[in-house]
């Protein structure tokens, strides 16, 4: 299937070892190579598909502009379109001319055959392009928006607070239903602007809405405040929880699907002084299939974690803010060592990604089923690899150190702001020095910064301001491909769109081992593997920063924010 694209090796567009890593990574996470090349960063997506066309003898359409009329988009269903990745972009005679981005994809050109009875002509574009073009023409035609939903609720006169009323409302299961609606169309939208937070929060006058979208919190129209109770009782329904209970936090799952697509939605609800607040974290199960390789190391680094999750026993631990990353780090190892001849067991608080072949188990403190005692007994089912989800008191980190002293790997997490600032946080704990100091294989930190905007980014020179504070040589002033983002459509105007992570590892050697074993400061540490050639969170970000991933206002960000 996949054998033009040797095309791009034969005319020096790629190597052939990156498009042997694209086929592994295809296969590791159940993509197409085509997509790994995209997903990879070693063809672009125009590019690939202008060749994919032409291999296939099938036109190329441009769809970034293109307005397609409303007597074409209305021939196939927006479910149809999102679902299949297909959009009409013309008619020429009887025939129906339909973009997509795989045209052997059979079973989909017969569904259209038989829903349009008429014949289809198939053109080709790239799979953004066509998302992008859906999210375009249906959002005028078929779909609203939540703030158009809002403001349509503003008008109306419902009383929502009678609380029967309120109750039979959300537990209707008619999709037409207002509320229901309401709730769909927030997640739906959250889900579309790549939000990995929804937040609904009360006060005295209204409701406000606020996605959470590459780490920064964007507000939505406000709904009326006499939605709230309907609006709390429908995403409770959905999460499987109690509507009559107002008092107590709760916590539940809601499972959707977009398109092809599965998200599982971590519900939570917090009584406050004006109502219930709820956030509900939504969890691509994708994004943990991302592959060690696109988690942003730089070659060295990705060299020693390589080396570092293949050892037989010790201890690795990862570090950061909650939403820093970790668990996609752990999650990407553990799929990497995921094979028939391991056995790996996880202790988690919650478990918030299934992944199959694992053995995963839940931290219930009702029932006094916490971290120590999950490890206790994961190590009579014989364990290769161990995750313990975050090491928070010194019961936890003893036996976590325990286990990779028998000869277990161990992965966790700790809240520290840097790596060596973990050797320090598990000694304050509690945890015996020399244990710390015999059993630590490595300890990585780590942060997202955003990525510039592919679609608006232009290139600048640092400013003498930015020179001055990274201390820039002029070398590097000359050297960096430095960029920043205008702000467009395609980003909300914030001249950002998605994140990358960046790291800092420092390994274990003799000498920090001592350290170590001698109770030493954190900044004495820090300096000492400085001094083996450990690059710090700002100085990898700085690195993004000149190959024109992030921009220097990013990195910045993070300096200033003490990390």
């Amino acid at each position: 299937m996949a054998d033009w694209l040797q095309r791009f090796v034969d005319d020096g567009t790629i190597g052939e070892d990156q498009l042997e890593e694209a086929r592994e990574m295809a296969a590791s996470i159940g993509i197409t190579v085509e997509d790994a090349l995209v997903r990879l960063g070693y063809i672009q997506s125009s590019d690939l598909g202008r060749a994919q066309a032409e291999h296939f003898g099938h036109e190329f359409v441009d769809l970034e502009g293109r307005q397609i009329p409303n007597s074409v988009i209305e021939l196939v269903t927006e479910s149809m379109a999102r679902e299949n990745l297909v959009i009409p972009v013309d008619v020429d005679g009887d025939a129906v001319v339909i973009a997509m981005h795989n045209p052997n994809n059979i079973d989909v050109l017969d569904k259209l055959r038989f829903m349009l009875d008429r014949e289809i002509r198939v053109v080709m574009a790239p799979m953004e392009s066509i998302q992008g073009a859906i999210n375009r023409h249906y959002g005028q035609t078929e779909t609203e928006s939540v703030d158009t939903m809002i403001s349509d609720f503003t008008e109306t006169q419902i009383d929502f607070t009678d609380v029967e009323a309120t109750q039979a409302l959300a537990g209707d299961e008619d999709d037409s239903a207002p509320i229901i609606r309401l709730a769909n169309l927030i997640i739906a939208e959250a889900m579309q602007m790549r939000a990995s937070d929804i937040h609904i929060e009360p006060f005295e006058d209204r409701i406000r809405i606020r996605y959470r979208i590459d780490g920064v919190l964007i507000e939505r129209d406000s709904p009326p405040k006499r939605l709230l109770a309907a609006l709390v009782s429908r995403f409770k329904i959905m999460a499987n929880m109690d509507i009559a209970e107002k008092r107590r936090t709760q916590d539940g799952r809601i499972k959707h699907r977009m398109g092809s697509k599965e998200f599982d939605l971590r519900v939570s609800i917090l009584p406050t002084n004006h109502g219930q607040a709820i956030v509900m974290r939504i969890l691509d199960r994708d994004s943990i299939k991302i592959g060690i390789r696109n988690l942003g190391f730089s070659e060295d680094n990705y060299r020693t974690f390589q080396n570092i999750i293949r050892r037989p026993n010790g201890i690795f631990l990862v570090t950061g803010p909650t939403g820093s990353g970790k668990t996609t780090t752990l999650y990407s190892a553990l799929g990497e060592l995921n094979r028939p001849d391991r056995k790996i067991i996880t202790a988690e608080d919650p478990v918030e990604y299934y992944l199959p072949g694992i053995n995963q188990v839940e931290v219930k403190h009702s029932i006094g089923l916490d971290f120590a005692r999950i490890i206790k007994a994961m190590l009579r089912q014989a364990p290769n690899v161990i995750l313990v989800g975050e090491i928070r008191d010194t019961e936890t980190g003893e036996m976590a150190i325990q286990a990779s002293l028998t000869g277990h790997l161990v992965f966790s997490t700790l809240h520290t702001n840097d790596a060596p600032g973990a050797i320090t946080r598990l000694i304050d704990m509690g945890v015996q020095p020399f244990l710390v100091a015999c059993s630590l294989m490595a300890v990585m930190a780590q942060r997202l910064v955003r990525v510039v905007c592919e679609k608006c980014r232009e290139p600048y020179q640092p400013s003498p301001e930015e020179i001055e504070f990274f201390d820039l040589t002029p070398e590097e002033v000359e050297e960096g491909n430095w960029v920043r983002g205008r702000g467009c459509n395609a980003c909300q105007h914030t001249g950002y769109k998605g994140r990358r992570a960046v790291f800092e590892l420092m390994t274990m050697n003799s000498t920090l081992r001592e350290m170590a074993f001698n109770s030493e400061p954190a900044q004495n540490i820090r300096r000492q593997a400085r001094l083996f050639g450990m690059k710090t969170l700002v100085d990898d970000a700085k690195d993004k920063a000149m190959q024109g991933i992030t921009s220097l206002a990013e990195v910045q960000k993070l300096a200033k924010g003490g990390h």
